[in-house]
């Protein structure tokens, strides 16, 4: 993307320690000296089937460091916890939602991060009063199915979350003057995702107020797979304040409450803010976010729209959040 900002999240990579499966949910599963992975999951294992949590992964170090705090001081074994692989090597804690983790000949993306723990359904949390997995587990979905065995490579490979900013101004396209709300959405969004399980990369670029240059800049970013595009400027009523009409138009759906309430909240102290046009929406898999063009707009915008980005992206991607 134009003024490309990517933020460096590297993967690491492990081995397979064990891989297991069980007959019935709920229970400790049991070492296989290799498991088959098809379109439904690990096959023969309870947990397999149409849903998004198809195969589940828990890191051996974060095992070895449960039996450590563990009262007695018992070991807990791979498998206890219900997890299909136990992996070593791979920083488990730092994989994000839709990112891929490749094991063996296996291709799986990361559709949830934890689990609710099952209580006094759960024979670890009856003996000690917490569990692991619901900190520690991760669950993915299968892309590519395959054979996984013990020893096998484990590769954590991040997903970039796209975000473009796009920022529509006559006179700053002209260069009269410096975009500043391009600018303030970046800054603010690094700040929401940081210390987040994601991976942000950013691209920002400046057009004029045009229909012409906001249909084609709305296709390039759609077609470069944006997660999250945020366009400034134009949501007014001047007779250059253009961008809802082209976003309207564009989009396959509208989300009028995200920005209904906005308006509402804060034109009860500012009037004026009524008078926004702001639009969400969404085009395809993107999710596109119109804000006025003043950096103080943005500033109210911008938190207010973040509460809501982590479950619409899931949603988006058929998660089931």
């Amino acid at each position: 993307m134009e003024g490309s900002n990517r933020v460096d999240a590297a993967g690491t990579v492990g081995t397979a320690v064990s891989v297991k499966t069980s007959e019935k949910t709920g229970t400790t599963k049991l070492p296989r000296p290799s498991i088959k992975v098809d379109a439904r999951g690990v096959v023969g294992d309870a947990h397999a089937g149409t849903g998004h949590r198809q195969v589940s992964l828990l890191a051996q170090e974060d095992v070895e460091r449960f039996s450590a705090q563990a009262a007695g001081g018992k070991a807990y074994r791979p498998g206890d916890f219900a997890e299909n692989i136990t992996s070593r090597g791979v920083a488990v804690g730092a994989i994000g939602l839709l990112d891929r983790v490749l094991a063996g000949s296996v291709e799986l993306e990361v559709s949830q991060i934890g689990k609710a723990c099952h209580g006094k359904g759960c024979a670890i949390f009856v003996e000690t009063g917490r569990c692991v997995m619901p900190e520690a587990g991760i669950f993915m979905r299968v892309v590519r199915g395959g054979t996984i065995r013990p020893g096998d490579r484990i590769e954590h490979r991040p997903r970039p979350l796209r975000i473009g900013i796009i920022t529509l101004s006559d006179r700053a396209s002209r260069g009269e003057y410096e975009d500043l709300s391009g600018p303030r959405v970046e800054e603010l969004l690094a700040g929401f995702f940081a210390g987040k399980r994601w991976h942000p990369e950013f691209g920002r670029s400046i057009i004029p107020d045009d229909k012409a240059a906001l249909s084609a800049a709305l296709r390039k970013s759609v077609r470069g797979a944006a997660d999250l595009l945020f366009t400034t400027g134009g949501t007014g009523i001047g007779p250059r304040d253009i961008t809802p009409e082209v976003v309207e138009g564009f989009a396959d759906k509208l989300l009028p409450g995200v920005m209904d309430y906005i308006r509402v909240k804060h034109g009860e102290r500012l009037p004026s803010a009524l008078l926004s046009r702001s639009v969400a929406a969404v085009k395809g898999g993107t999710l596109i976010y119109c804000l006025p063009g003043s950096v103080k707009a943005v500033s109210d915008y911008v938190p207010e729209i973040a509460r809501t980005l982590e479950h619409s992206i899931a949603m988006l991607h058929g998660l089931n959040h």
